[in-house]
């Protein structure tokens, strides 16, 4: 095997502490960009996604920005993941905290008006969902783990056997938009589009670049630190 192979092989499986500063920085990237694209979604107006309508609401209520309050049902969430004994990565991590302080951002520089007609709103909303599915990818191939929420949708799906992972995602959807909704998220038309939208977006990016989700060995938490500690399984 080439040098340069090894070193390709080092960088995708996280053999080296530099390999695992390099994927660090792909991810944080990716998630900042994600934060845009979730940013869109929002400016669209037209109801935001299950999981925003949640942060969304608890913002309103708590009178909070949205990115302390994505941040914290993403830490709710890491927590559930974590007692479920779900496999934890660096990246879930990032997720958690870079995300909602990215929407933050953009918020802040007021970069995108929000849409005043359904002729704009749309193709903002289809440009985020593009947007998502483009950063999920390069996100994932850094393989320092899954975000906090899909981690919890596997977690669920594996203990409620009976179920097909669809109904669950839906349930679990459904709960958080419901909640968010009673918190005073806006729920529309877009929550809908988002809802059904995103996973054959991402399925068609995916296909687009040639990328296949299912074979991503994500590495856990203990193991990078081994790595970066240059301590050896025993």
């Amino acid at each position: 095997m080439s040098a340069n192979a090894l070193r390709l092989r080092d960088l995708r499986e996280n053999r080296t502490a530099g390999s695992i500063a390099v994927n660090i920085l792909l991810a944080a990237v990716s998630l900042f960009v994600n934060g845009f694209g979730i940013y869109l979604t929002i400016q669209a107006n037209i109801g935001a996604a299950p999981w925003d309508v949640l942060s969304l609401g608890l913002s309103h209520t708590a009178g909070i920005l949205y990115g302390t309050a994505s941040i914290a049902v993403s830490v709710t969430i890491l927590l559930i993941d974590i007692l479920l004994r779900e496999p934890i990565g660096i990246a879930m991590f990032i997720d958690a905290v870079v995300v909602g302080k990215a929407v933050d951002f953009f918020n802040w520089t007021g970069l995108v008006p929000p849409c005043t007609s359904v002729w704009t709103a749309l193709p903002m909303m289809l440009a985020g969902l593009v947007i998502l599915a483009f950063t999920q990818y390069t996100y994932m191939i850094a393989s320092l783990g899954c975000g906090p929420r899909d981690t919890l949708l596997v977690g669920l799906a594996k203990r409620l056997k009976r179920l097909p992972i669809g109904a669950v995602s839906v349930a679990m959807l459904s709960t958080a938009t419901l909640i968010g909704w009673l918190l005073g998220g806006p729920v529309g038309i877009g929550t809908l589009i988002c809802a059904f939208a995103t996973g054959p977006i991402m399925q068609a990016v995916f296909r687009a670049v040639r990328f296949d989700a299912t074979g991503i060995r994500h590495q856990r938490l203990q193991d990078s630190l081994r790595v970066v500690l240059a301590i050896r399984k025993p």
